[in-house]
């Protein structure tokens, strides 16, 4: 008989990772070993664990550790004799049931006549009982079903490792794929005190750190102080805004957790399980938690069945398994009864010992304990068929099943070992050999597991990636049952990289569908971006709007996004929208004022000229060119109707129209004032002894012609601006608003030369009106056009910085403003006293009056 050392072993702590001797964070575990304990120099002290076990003899052994009890042991240990140990209490059904389907799958391999031909498999079970050393008394190279340290993947630290059970950096990247897909940016994690904890939240950071989920605290529970930690946790979890818990520790830490929890009425937070307490049936079933625990989301060890194995274990008796004391132990525990079977001697099955056998003796009543004396004795007649417990449950096997796969996984890599290759098959290399089952080497066997490519009994394909298997998890959901319980159930699975998830299907902490809400600062809103602040994690944020121009369209936006230049933002800065073209209208109130304006000077001309007309043969009219005077109230009038063309939407001709209309209207209009105030001074210095008579120089041909003289210039001026560079409409894009304004673009230079000759001719008149302003005349006109041409100049003075620095349309404003400004003040300036003289004191209408002193 050959031994294999296939160890089977489990402990109910998560010890941290150890070089060699391989302590590994995760509470129960199955190994494979590689090495035959003949092989083992060191001595070892003895053990409950040695007194507690269950073997079978075959040509090779496999053995398993399990922790089969979960209260472990007084020590006393004072490193100077042996340690003493007090028996373990407390069996589990969960590792009771990966033991037996270890047992199950050695007898399918054992009756297959394709796998391990002429080889019988056997089996050595031990108990750990929950301590660390015990699980290491025959485990120096190990694989494992659920040993889950991401440190075991190091291939150059554990060559000879292996393990049917995923990496737990695979569950806690999983976590972190929740957090993101939920929204859930604010956190806090609740970790045990070992490389479990520490690893799992390392990893789970390093996935949500570019994604912008944060933790909001990391908290550690101790297994020596775990009812001081549980309050202090509790507290913590209390009182934090996040609203999303992750707990990565044992599920006896999570109880006393959930129990303080309870305690201060804490039933509102959505707990993340990780696979050491997801599918806990005492947190699940304890019903002082069920507020607590309701709506947990949790990554389990992937289930699965084992066809037939349901009815191994219904068909289990003590009285065919008399040396099996585990089962004896949960046979009365189930039934409520006494076996008349005790153990009256174990001697130890230490794995060095083949031989060793296992006596039992039958005992009398009168013999039993006292404890044993108050339970009746069993009947015989019990059996394990028709009940519906927990452990003849095989629907979703989990630690069991990866147990299956390991035994499995061993069993091909012997068969592969012990395979010979066929005669006259070629050349074969040193791991085609034929090994014999009593001369197996380590190194053979890790050369044949690494290469284990198999498929099992009902369908999936197995192997290795070096240490680990393919990740396979579920997800499981505890909701609430109608008797007011609670219950797990399978909500997604994760296959590779793969996330399977039926959302619908959660039941969450608040009890409805509702995704909860876990945030430190709620996500900014379309129109606003984050604006960290400042010394908190990036999760915690203020909302600042975005400003004119720019725009953000998703929630929780970094920062907004400035319209191109055609486009501005709308009033909720959510989106970019065509800025409006914006000109002065005639249906705006500005554009409303000026047209009233300019067809009221228009009117007002127009009445004027009717009166002059009228009365063109009072003294009046006729004192001063009544012919330049109607050509005045003509230009005048062009002067207000001109103010027209720059209200309304700029066109090619408008614009065109608009600066030459404006520049003759005024030449004509100034230059007839400068031949009146030329006429008035001609007409005093005729009146002159030896003045020689000026005034037949100076006639009505030669005031006709310095008028056309002066306009022609004008048009001239305008012509050559119109043609070497036109006024255009132009889109000023510049101004950053929402319009666009849509203006009139023209040249510098000949809008200036075209105000330039108005303001000379404007400043000469001017000059000549204030040398004739005394000239002795009841009625002289001088006076009144220097005045006219002083509110003349003083508008145009006005009006060039006024234009330059008002933006879009408003320029155009102060041009129509400056146009009728300077006309009204002419049209009053000059018509207004004739007017009134005309109309009002009409006595005063006389040659002799305006003769006279």
């Amino acid at each position: 008989m050959s031994w294999v050392s296939l160890l089977l072993t489990a402990w109910s702590s998560r010890p941290p990772c150890l070089l060699l001797l391989v302590m590994v964070g995760r509470d129960v575990g199955l190994r494979v070993g590689l090495e035959g304990v003949q092989t083992s120099m060191c001595s070892r002290t003895g053990s409950p664990m040695e007194e507690s076990n269950l073997g079978q003899d075959g040509d090779i052994v496999l053995g398993g550790l399990f922790t089969l009890h979960y209260q472990p042991p007084d020590l006393d240990v004072d490193f100077v004799k042996p340690p003493h140990f007090n028996p373990c209490t407390g069996l589990q059904i969960e590792p009771l049931m990966s033991m037996y389907a270890m047992e199950f799958a050695l007898e399918e391999i054992n009756s297959n006549p394709s796998l391990l031909p002429g080889v019988r498999l056997s089996h050595r079970i031990l108990d750990s009982c929950g301590r660390h050393p015990w699980a290491l008394l025959g485990a120096f190279s190990l694989i494992s079903y659920l040993a889950s340290c991401p440190c075991l993947s190091d291939r150059q630290q554990y060559p000879n490792f292996f393990r049917t059970i995923p990496s737990d950096i695979n569950q806690a990247k999983v976590m972190a794929r929740l957090a993101i897909r939920f929204n859930w940016t604010w956190i806090g994690a609740v970790l045990s005190d070992n490389d479990y904890g520490r690893l799992a939240i390392q990893v789970f950071e390093e996935e949500i750190r570019e994604s912008g989920v944060c933790v909001a605290f990391s908290e550690i529970l101790s297994r020596e102080t775990i009812e001081e930690d549980a309050i202090r946790v509790a507290n913590t979890i209390q009182h934090s805004t996040a609203r999303v818990i992750l707990i990565f520790t044992w599920y006896t830490d999570v109880a006393e957790l959930f129990l303080q929890l309870a305690k201060i009425n804490v039933t509102d937070r959505q707990f993340l399980a990780s696979e050491a307490w997801s599918t806990a049936s005492d947190l699940l079933h304890n019903v002082a938690l069920t507020k607590v625990a309701s709506g947990v989301l949790g990554v389990a060890i992937r289930s699965a069945g084992i066809p037939g194995f349901e009815n191994f274990l219904r068909r289990l008796h003590p009285s065919d398994r008399p040396d099996d004391f585990f089962l004896r132990e949960f046979w009365e525990k189930e039934f409520g009864c006494s076996l008349s079977m005790t153990q009256s001697k174990v001697t130890p099955l230490s794995m060095s010992d083949s031989s060793t056998k296992t006596n039992i003796s039958t005992a009398s009543h009168a013999n039993r304990s006292p404890l044993a004396a108050s339970i009746p004795l069993c009947s015989g007649r019990e059996t394990l068929e028709g009940v519906k417990k927990r452990f003849t449950d095989t629907s979703h096997l989990r630690a069991a099943y990866n147990a299956y796969l390991a035994v499995y996984a061993a069993a091909h890599g012997l068969h592969s070992l012990l395979s010979c290759p066929d005669e006259g098959s070629g050349p074969t290399d040193n791991s085609s050999t034929c090994s014999s089952p009593y001369n197996i080497t380590p190194k053979e066997l890790l050369e044949h597991l690494n290469k284990v490519n198999f498929t099992t009994p009902h369908g999936e394909r197995f192997f290795f990636e070096g240490a680990d298997i393919p990740a396979v998890y579920d997800l499981v959901n505890w909701k609430s049952t109608p008797d007011g319980s609670l219950g797990m159930f399978t909500i997604g699975r994760l296959v590779g990289s793969d996330l399977h998830l039926n959302e619908s299907a959660i039941q969450w902490s608040t009890g409805s569908t509702q995704v909860p809400i876990s945030v430190c600062s709620e996500s900014c809103p379309p129109g606003t971006r984050k604006a960290i602040k400042k010394g908190e994690p990036v999760c915690c944020f203020d909302c600042i709007p975005c400003t004119d121009g720019e725009v953000s369209n998703e929630s929780g936006s970094h920062q907004c996004r400035r319209c191109p230049i055609e486009f501005w933002s709308n009033l909720g800065h959510t989106a970019c929208i065509p800025r409006k073209v914006d000109f002065l209208s005639f249906n705006e109130t500005m554009g409303i004022v000026l047209t009233t304006a300019a067809v009221s000077g228009a009117v007002v001309t127009a009445a004027v000229f009717v009166v002059f007309l009228h009365y063109r043969h009072t003294p009046v009219v006729r004192a001063n060119n009544s012919e330049l005077s109607f050509l005045l109230l003509l230009s005048l009038k062009l002067c207000f109707l001109c103010a027209l063309v720059f209200i309304g939407r700029p066109s090619v001709w408008s614009c065109r129209l608009q600066q030459a209309a404006f520049g003759i209207s005024f030449v004509l209009c100034v230059s007839c004032l400068q031949v009146k105030t030329i006429v008035v001074l001609a007409a005093f210095r005729s009146a002159r002894p030896g003045a020689g008579g000026l005034m037949k120089w100076f006639g009505t041909g030669q005031q006709r012609g310095s008028v056309c003289f002066y306009t022609c210039i004008q048009v001239i001026i305008c012509t050559i601006w119109l043609s070497l560079s036109p006024p255009v409409p132009y889109r000023d894009l510049g101004f950053q608003g929402s319009k666009v304004n849509l203006e009139c673009a023209m040249s510098s230079v000949g809008f200036a030369v075209v105000l330039g000759y108005i303001g000379f001719l404007a400043c000469l008149c001017l000059l000549l009106a204030f040398l004739a302003r005394k000239l002795p005349d009841n009625f002289n006109e001088a006076k009144f056009i220097t005045f006219s041409m002083l509110i003349f100049c003083a508008v145009w003075v006005a009006f060039v910085p006024a234009y330059i620095s008002s933006p879009g349309k408003y320029s155009v404003a102060v041009e129509i403003f400056a146009i009728l400004a300077s006309s009204y003040g002419l049209l009053l300036c000059i018509f207004a006293p004739k007017c009134f003289i005309i109309l009002l004191r009409p006595e005063r209408n006389t040659k002799k009056h305006l003769m006279g002193r």
